[in-house]
């Protein structure tokens, strides 16, 4: 079983800065790519993607602003987040897919981090 930890969420100002961290553990043997998303009424929306080969994808409401991350000794993705804007405010979700060390396969989600921007 693979599970995914997120930390790193808050309240924060506009124009403030936050970074989310997504810790990946289990049996891992590789992992092909690790996404953010934020919830939106009825679905989830993708903010940022990055694959194994470290092709970064943004959604255009945040290119500029974010920045996703990996570590891949720690199993480890990050979302470096600056000039928040209240729109940004969202529940987050990581979620990440690859291979088990039995030659399977996973994908999962964290549990959601909390962003509020708000004076």
């Amino acid at each position: 079983q693979v599970q995914l930890v997120e930390s790193g969420g808050g309240l924060v100002q506009p124009g403030g800065s936050l970074r989310l961290s997504c810790a990946a553990s289990g049996s891992i043997f590789s992992i092909n790519a690790m996404c953010w998303y934020r919830q939106a009424p009825g679905k989830r929306v993708l903010v940022a993607a990055i694959t194994s080969d470290d092709i970064t994808n943004y959604a255009d409401s945040v290119k500029g602003r974010f920045t996703i991350s990996r570590d891949n000794a720690k199993n480890t993705f990050y979302l470096q987040m600056n000039s928040l804007k209240p729109e940004d405010t969202a529940v987050y979700y990581c979620n990440a897919n690859g291979r088990t060390v039995v030659r399977g396969t996973f994908a999962a989600w964290g549990q959601g981090t909390q962003v509020t921007v708000s004076s």
